[in-house]
């Protein structure tokens, strides 16, 4: 039986912390900046959790 490879686009777009959670980038940081605020961008920039739903399916493909 072969090994179960990880999917490469989740490895690339989240993190493990030390405890076992999920980290994940925000949206919306990529373009048209001009009109978003300053604090709604630095905010974007934070890492934040994947939300419980959603762990299951991310664990998933990072074959966690």
């Amino acid at each position: 039986m072969p090994k179960v490879k990880t999917k490469s686009s989740a490895k690339k777009r989240f993190k493990l912390t030390g405890s076992g959670k999920i980290r994940r980038k925000h949206a919306y940081k990529s373009h048209i900046l001009t009109k978003k605020a300053t604090k709604r961008k630095r905010n974007l920039t934070k890492m934040g959790e994947v939300h419980e739903s959603d762990v299951n399916r991310v664990k998933d493909m990072l074959r966690i």
